[in-house]
């Protein structure tokens, strides 16, 4: 079975957020399972020809090699990829990112073809390569190259669909039919690439099995819930995992101290003390709470800021870390000064502080009101950080609520989303810190929280070979 793995971000080349871990985790994953993997990535600018010793196939190909066997592809054409930003600048995105993408999942069918790289399955990440299944059956319906070719669009996060103006269709040389009321691109006036994608697609999956629910629901679908509840056979749900190479406290070189389950009360503690050390925050024995994230009206810092704010008489400490939206960065940034030996805020990403921020904090911040699936409290399980979540997508699958009764689960969550109710279990999570005890087996069981990608892998490989068998689920 040969998989071509297309996303338009990846680790260890270039990365803006959880799509780049993912695409650059789950093919090694594939390859440990004997699954042939081909990957196609955009060469943009920051990938540098000799730091990732790539190879020039052609004008508009070069070649990189993964993990000493996986061949990556990298489309070139620096009209389009040689700029500062993958998506978009201070101004927002770039105007012709229908131009960029289009050129780049054109050029994954060129480049198969070229190179005779016969592939069993595409697989396609988002809206930047959902334009691959449609040529694959508009353009080359009747190539005999791509007779038994199959393809798979992962979505990542519905809210972001590549819309774009309806006067752009001509640049697609699609027919005009698909753009008229009802067909595959059409949305409320406007070009949807994610749309046509998913319709076109032979199978489409998603990164939890509570997210493909949600996403059948107006509430959650962004505009095409009726398009998930038409596709044939439904949207898969697997969950993502995360690479323990990077993450583990028993081998994270960028922590203050290394820690194991068996010694983690002390390894914690000086990793706390060193992050309220080098962040001007009082050496206290107060719970500490910590957030690595996006800044937007998603992730919840709305809530944080009000459910915190309103817990003046409680004795504990916040450090966040997060760059987006300026109005909440400001907010963020009066927050921190007004309580600067309580609070701490970092208008960046940097990620020897994001690891010790999982390392050195008591509990993980993740209120978002959808999420996908979310990679923070799965890290946050494996650091013994124990996370506070909202009920929604790939959150309920992988936090278990703690019960003070039989010490069973491993993080906090609250179904309700209003800063009361999140106030109301960071509150209840204080007094669970204050239990040493209790609140050691908490930690404990945090610990054996096991996210690996190997199994979801193992999924995956059901899931390709369900397609190419026409059998009906995995």
């Amino acid at each position: 079975m040969r998989i071509a793995f297309c996303s338009s971000e990846m680790v260890p080349f270039v990365k803006t957020g959880g799509l780049g871990d993912v695409s650059g985790s789950l093919p090694l994953a594939l390859d440990r399972l004997g699954i042939e993997i081909v990957i196609f990535l955009p060469r943009y600018k920051q990938i540098d020809y000799e730091v990732h010793q790539l190879v020039k196939v052609d004008e508009h190909v070069s070649m990189a090699i993964l993990n000493k066997k996986i061949k990556v592809y990298l489309i070139e054409q620096d009209e389009y990829f040689s700029r500062d930003g993958l998506y978009g600048d201070i101004h927002g995105d770039y105007k012709d990112n229908l131009e960029r993408f289009q050129f780049f999942s054109l050029g994954v069918l060129e480049t198969i073809k070229k190179l005779n790289v016969h592939v069993d399955i595409i697989h396609c990440h988002d809206w930047q390569t959902a334009l691959i299944p449609v040529y694959l059956k508009e353009k080359y319906a009747e190539d005999a190259f791509f007779k038994n070719t199959k393809t798979i669009l992962t979505v990542h996060n519905l809210s972001f669909q590549g819309i774009f103006p309806r006067d752009k269709r001509e640049h697609l040389g699609l027919r005009e039919e698909l753009f008229s009321l009802g067909a595959a691109f059409e949305f409320y006036g406007m070009i949807n690439l994610l749309k046509a994608g998913m319709i076109y697609s032979d199978k489409v999956s998603t990164v939890s099995k509570q997210y493909a629910k949600e996403i059948e629901t107006e509430e959650y679908g962004c505009g095409l819930d009726g398009v998930v509840r038409s596709l044939k056979g439904g949207v898969e749900g697997i969950i993502n995992g995360v690479d323990y190479k990077d993450w583990h406290p028993e081998t994270d070189g960028l922590i203050t101290k290394k820690y194991a389950q068996a010694d983690f009360e002390e390894g914690k503690l000086l990793n706390k003390r060193y992050l309220q050390e080098s962040l001007g925050l009082e050496p206290s024995d107060a719970p500490l709470f910590g957030v690595v994230t996006r800044l937007s009206h998603q992730k919840g810092i709305d809530l944080i800021l009000t459910a915190t704010q309103a817990l003046v008489d409680e004795d504990f400490q916040l450090v966040i870390q997060g760059i987006g939206n300026k109005e909440y960065d400001q907010r963020l940034k009066k927050y921190a000064q007004d309580r600067s030996r309580k609070v701490a805020f970092l208008p960046n990403f940097d990620e020897k502080m994001a690891h010790r921020i999982y390392a050195g904090a008591d509990f993980f911040l993740m209120p978002s009101s959808f999420e996908p699936c979310g990679l923070s409290q799965m890290i946050s399980l494996r650091y013994g950080t124990v996370p506070i979540v909202f009920r929604t997508g790939g959150l309920i699958e992988t936090v278990i609520p703690f019960d003070l009764d039989v010490i069973h689960g491993d993080g906090f969550a609250f179904t309700e989303y209003t800063p009361e109710a999140f106030a109301k279990v960071i509150k209840k999570a204080i007094g669970v810190f204050h239990n040493k005890s209790t609140f050691k087996g908490l930690i404990a069981n945090a610990f054996k929280a096991d996210f690996r990608w190997d199994k979801s892998a193992l999924q995956y490989q059901r899931m390709y070979r369900c397609l190419l068998s026409d059998c009906q689920g995995v």
